[in-house]
């Protein structure tokens, strides 16, 4: 019988991150959608990942005041910080875009932000059955394809813009490096699957 019982808390937080993520990703695709109102779109982003970060400390400070975990408290801390990662670049992507002055819809960008936002949308879901080994599995498998397909669509896209006649420099940097955030985020939402399937596997 355990005299100490193991803090539920910390599944509560991690869900709350994962609303967090879906949330930045669905923003993230009005803005690539809608680039009038890049002000408005990267402010809540910004918001939304100072939120995520509060969670995100949260959960470390938890993990010195438990005395007992319901995962080990590396797994704890690695997939907080995995979670907040992807915010993070959400974030980052938005912030480029508003300096970068994009006001310009391009499909590529709006295809991949769409993916993210699939993405997202699974983890979100996974987060709350990482007890459940099976059903985080399908979604990496998930994660997995979407991932691949923006690998795809990235390749596309970068190439397009290198193959442009008289194209102005600085518009294919710029775009070149949008894309390339794009991309990060949408290969480190792979990652977060990664670390929850690993989890679960040894909790399941």
């Amino acid at each position: 019988m355990r005299l100490i019982p193991k803090d539920e808390g910390f599944f509560e937080l991690f869900d709350a991150i994962g609303v967090k993520i879906a949330k930045s990703a669905a923003v993230l695709d009005q803005l690539f959608n809608e680039p009038n109102r890049m002000d408005f779109y990267a402010t809540q982003i910004k918001l939304i990942e100072r939120e995520a970060d509060d969670i995100t400390h949260e959960v470390m400070n938890r993990i010195d005041r438990s005395f007992v975990t319901p995962l080990d408290r590396e797994d704890i801390h690695l997939l907080a910080t995995s979670l907040d990662t992807v915010v993070d670049l959400i974030d980052g992507t938005a912030r480029r875009a508003l300096m970068f002055n994009v006001t310009d819809r391009k499909d590529p960008a709006k295809a991949l932000s769409g993916l993210i936002l699939r993405a997202a949308e699974k983890i979100a879901q996974a987060v709350k059955q990482v007890r459940d080994s099976k059903a985080v599995a399908v979604a990496a498998r998930e994660i997995k394809v979407i991932e691949e397909e923006g690998d795809a669509i990235y390749s596309d896209a970068v190439g397009a813009l290198f193959r442009q006649p008289n194209a102005d420099p600085l518009e294919v940097l710029k775009w070149k490096e949008l894309y390339d955030n794009l991309e990060h985020a949408l290969d480190e939402c792979e990652d977060v699957m990664n670390v929850l399937e690993s989890i679960s596997l040894k909790n399941g």
